[in-house]
């Protein structure tokens, strides 16, 4: 029953945004943007309800003539921002309601997002509770009306019991203490509104609470249009507790549970009210999504950035690669514009639902999906275009001036720019090699940034790959290599916690740049770098760190070796890299970890380090990873 009523609800969605996209674009079709217009309409309704409290009166007797001064003395501004206070009102309503909706329509309110549907919920209730309340202050007749149903309502309740009403049976029983508490709520109400609006989108990452200009523009003109082609007024003269109010005009935006209270009995009201609000509280969960293949957490390989990130249940790929500041291309964040899309290269991911216009048939087939609706059922690799998002790097023509052979399998390769040229990067970014069919392999600055007269690569022998043979077998001093860079953002971070690096093979290559950066720089932080390799022949450079441990008192090195040989008579550390770390650091937390090494390695130590405190927001990956996409893309070899 609901997966159908999803299916006719989003039947209406799509139809009704395909035309608001051919007549506004896109980019600007207000059905993407209902929470930030909702944003935006209650920017609008408190900036007014500020400047008519400046002119209100509380008090019983004044309460009414205030407002029609407002109103009419100063039509051009007062009356105006009157109008616009209550069709802001009256719009957030709509937006939020079709915002929801719109949510439930596309099955976007569980899992990760269930936190966001819960606080939208507290919202709708607010903003009818301010709503309410706001027609009290006024006390015209509708005021009048509004305050006898609402007591009348509250008063089947057996706190009350038939107490509420009695205040209002003469007016000299309606006293200026009253108008009080009504102001009192009508500017508490909308600051815990504000404070729930941030609440709501703090698990969206890099969320919007505002729309685009344009339409910011639009909706302001357009409440400022209906204010003077309809203004609001007051109805019925002031409020008389012995006349009944009659032909008043109801808004059915705010106040259609009062209407009920004289059409249902008062407590079958309360009864609907509280099992609908129940059962907007259970939907994340009614009924209850099946599992199938999806995993509770997901790890995201994102390229060309080759950076690894995890993916809670029902979380999007933009949204986990955001919420872990991955600079992902994205504009509508609802499926309508394709700005998103990108190639899933591995795994399996459930393309969600989106306009069929943004995303082709043909494409899905190709691999293609949105980045703003499409999940990761299992660990996932995928790739978006290069051209999509915004390029801060630029291609460049070096030559090579040495070639150093480390170790058995490791290259040292330096690069030289021509005279006046130079690559400002940043300790742990790379650069994309070119090759002469286009295609890209991605290597690490070894270098630190202040040492920038060469570019400094370490690269590893791959079986069977492309490029890494061509180095080992055929490159020679004074060949040109072309490249593109500075790339990626695997940086330190500002802050004072202590530092854990974790090498994996050359994942030491970036490390060095950052570590000898974190040096020129006098970060005092401290420092631990855990480099995991096989066997002792694979550990190159190790005389650098342990150097750097004798000159620097907040620099640690730890070797470890997972496969240590007989010949190699090894002393120190054996075994996987993350158990030496655990057993150094039982508890992690405040703690900042950068990795850098293969997608197998990162994927198998973070779930123990977290296990162990290590947070989300200070894990930092940056993986080598081979492509399920036959030898079309094979970053890092």
């Amino acid at each position: 029953m609901v997966k159908l009523l999803q299916r006719i609800v989003r039947w209406f969605f799509m139809r009704i945004e395909n035309v608001f996209n051919i007549a506004f674009g896109d980019k600007l079709n207000p059905f993407y943007h209902l929470g930030t217009i909702s944003f935006w309409q209650f920017w609008l309704l408190v900036g007014s309800g500020l400047y008519l409290y400046i002119f209100a009166d509380t008090g019983v007797h004044d309460a009414f003539d205030s407002v029609e001064r407002i109103t009419h003395n100063q039509w051009w501004a007062g009356g105006i921002l009157r109008s616009i206070h209550r069709y802001a009102t009256d719009g957030m309503i709509l937006t939020m309601l079709l915002h929801m909706l719109r949510h439930f329509a596309y099955d976007r309110y569980r899992g990760f997002r269930s936190f966001s549907w819960l606080t939208g919920v507290a919202l709708l209730w607010l903003v009818y509770i301010a709503g309410v309340n706001g027609f009290m202050l006024v006390w015209d007749k509708l005021a009048q009306f509004v305050v006898i149903a609402t007591a009348e309502w509250f008063d089947i309740l057996p706190m009350f019991n038939g107490t509420l009403i009695r205040n209002f049976l003469y007016l000299e029983t309606v006293n200026s203490r009253l108008f009080t508490l009504l102001a009192f709520i009508h500017i508490g109400a909308p600051l815990i509104v504000a404070i729930i609006m941030w609440v709501h989108v703090q698990r969206v990452p890099r969320a919007h609470i505002n729309p685009p200009q344009p339409i910011a523009i639009a909706v302001t003109l357009m409440f400022i249009a209906l204010a003077l082609v309809k203004p609001i007024l007051s109805q019925g003269g002031e409020a008389d507790m012995a006349v009944v109010p009659t032909n008043i005009e109801f808004d059915w935006f705010e106040l259609p549970v009062l209407a009920l209270v004289y059409i249902l009995p008062p407590l079958h009201v309360w009864y609907w009210v509280l099992g609908l609000t129940a059962l907007l509280f259970l939907v994340p969960w009614l009924p209850p999504k099946r599992l199938g293949s999806a995993k509770a957490l997901t790890s995201i390989t994102f390229h060309p950035d080759h950076r690894s990130v995890n993916a809670r249940f029902d979380e999007t790929l933009l949204d986990a690669g955001l919420r872990q500041e991955i600079d992902l291309p994205y504009e509508c964040r609802n499926g309508g514009c394709g700005v998103c899309k990108c190639t899933v290269l591995q795994g399996k991911v459930d393309p969600g639902l989106y306009q069929p216009s943004a995303l082709s048939a043909e494409e899905l087939a190709q691999g293609k999906v949105l980045m703003c609706c499409a999940t990761a059922l299992e660990d996932a690799v995928i790739e978006y275009e290069a051209g999509a998002f915004a390029r801060s790097f630029q291609e460049y023509t070096a030559r090579v001036v040495m070639m150093e052979k480390l170790t058995h399998d490791v290259m040292r390769v330096l690069l030289k720019l021509p005279e006046g040229q130079q690559i400002r990067f940043k300790a742990g970014q790379y650069v994309n090699i070119i090759l002469d069919d286009g295609q890209r392999r991605a290597f690490s600055f070894a270098n630190p940034p202040h040492e920038d007269e060469f570019v400094e690569l370490q690269i590893r022998l791959m079986p069977g790959g492309r490029f890494t043979t061509h180095v080992f077998e055929q490159m020679k001093e004074g060949d040109e290599v072309r490249f593109e860079g500075p790339i990626g953002d695997f940086s330190l971070r500002e802050s004072d916690r202590p530092i854990v690096f974790v090498a994996g093979a050359t994942g030491f290559a970036p490390v060095k740049s950052m570590v000898e950066d974190a040096f020129k720089r006098g970060l005092k932080r401290e420092i631990h770098l855990y480099w995991g390799v096989k066997g002792l022949k694979d550990l190159y450079l190790p005389e650098l760190p342990t150097r750097w441990a004798r000159e620097h008192a907040n620099f640690h090195f730890i070797p470890v070796l997972s496969e240590a040989a007989p010949e190699d008579q090894w002393s120190g550390r054996t075994g996987l890299v993350h158990e030496a770390i655990l057993e150094d650091f039982p508890e992690l937390k405040q703690h900042e970890i950068y990795a850098c090494g293969s997608v197998r390695m990162i994927e198998a130590i973070f779930p123990f380090l977290k296990q162990h405190g290590a947070e989300d927001g200070a894990c930092f990956s940056d993986a080598f990873s081979l492509s399920a996409r036959s030898m079309a893309y094979q970053p890092r070899k």
